[in-house]
């Protein structure tokens, strides 16, 4: 008997999104789906990489990058939403012949606006509900909003009420059954390992930040003493190394490595991404933030964190080693035991 096929389809903005989608990829697995994903760029290398054995396909390329100068970023999207509209309609044609072509029951669409069909049952995945952007906030958070109805369901990786993740990001302020709030979700489990590593440094998101951050700190770093784990973000051959015998560096990590890999470090430095938020929440872990420059989301998160006495940051630009004497003062992050079943949530594939 052919098991139902849920599309699984992920945002490639960085790889948080791909990422994110993993544990519910299990879940279907576990619950006698078949998934089929999507997505464009490393976020599709990635899941080909996770899961070599499902069927992986192509979607259209949001093709985002960000400005060299992170006050321009918000005016270079605005600029490129022509574009980034054309792709979302190209997006909804290659979901209909997705659907006709792998017989198609279900979808799960993380941030991709156009991975949707009114004959079936669509989840669109999100922890904005609000969209952070400046002085445009209220019309980037109705534009998302407006999105997010054309969902049967919307599926948010925190938890309900007052002690969450996302703070303003992924709470309104009137309810709506169709948003269910799921907990958060992560690839990596805690265990109890010895600390190998003083810090463990992982770069994310879209060039040419992510460059800029690297060389930042691979200068700040070049005569350390302390042990590093240097994971660059990127998929390529070209390797890098450095004089000092005190810092590993590796392009990417995968599965069970990463998972090692974080629970074998004192502290971790990165990005303020929601997934890399989740996965430290999972394991217990004390972290640096270091914001994208621009993205007004990772920098609210950022400034949230310091403020409840979790984890401090710096911009970009102030990094220095200094700055990581401020870690003894911060708590690090607890684990949250919320977890909404999956079984439950995949009841809307059931309905007809």
């Amino acid at each position: 008997m052919q098991k139902k096929r849920i599309l699984v389809a992920a945002l490639n903005w960085g790889l948080g999104h791909a990422t994110r989608c993993i544990p519910i990829i299990k879940a279907l697995l576990k619950n006698d789906y078949e998934p089929v994903l999507a997505s464009d760029g490393n976020a599709l290398r990635l899941l080909k990489k996770e899961f070599p054995h499902i069927i992986c396909l192509e979607l259209p390329s949001y093709n985002i990058r960000y400005t060299e100068d992170p006050k321009k970023l918000k005016w270079k999207l605005l600029f490129d939403s022509p574009r980034i509209l054309k792709v979302i309609k190209a997006e909804k044609k290659a979901t209909q012949g997705i659907i006709r072509d792998y017989q198609i029951l279900g979808i799960i669409s993380d941030n991709r606006w156009g991975v949707r069909n009114k004959r079936l049952k669509c989840v669109f995945i999100t922890h904005q509900l609000n969209v952070l952007s400046g002085n445009t906030t209220y019309f980037s958070s109705k534009i998302q909003q407006k999105y997010i109805e054309k969902f049967d369901e919307c599926w948010i990786p925190d938890l309900p009420g007052s002690k969450n993740l996302s703070g303003i990001l992924g709470h309104l302020k009137t309810n709506n059954p169709a948003l269910k709030y799921i907990g958060p979700l992560s690839r990596i489990e805690r265990r109890s390992w010895p600390k190998i590593y003083d810090y463990l440094i992982i770069l994310s998101g879209p060039e040419p930040q992510r460059s800029f951050l690297e060389k930042r700190l691979l200068d700040a770093f070049k005569d350390t003493e302390h042990k590093i784990l240097f994971i660059r973000g990127v998929f390529s051959s070209e390797e890098i190394s450095l004089k000092n015998p005190n810092i590993n560096i590796r392009n990417h990590l995968y599965g069970a490595f990463l998972q090692q890999a974080l629970n074998s470090c004192k502290c971790v430095i990165a990005r303020s991404g929601y997934t890399t938020i989740m996965d430290l929440c999972k394991i217990e872990a004390k972290a640096f933030f270091i914001p994208t420059p621009g993205q007004f989301e990772q920098e609210y998160l950022a400034e949230r964190f310091e403020k409840l006495g979790i984890a401090p940051f710096c911009q970009q630009a102030d990094f220095s080693l200094e700055k990581l004497e401020k870690l003894d003062e911060f708590s690090g992050f607890s684990s949250f035991s919320f977890q909404y079943p999956f079984r439950d949530l995949f009841t809307l594939f059931e309905c007809e």
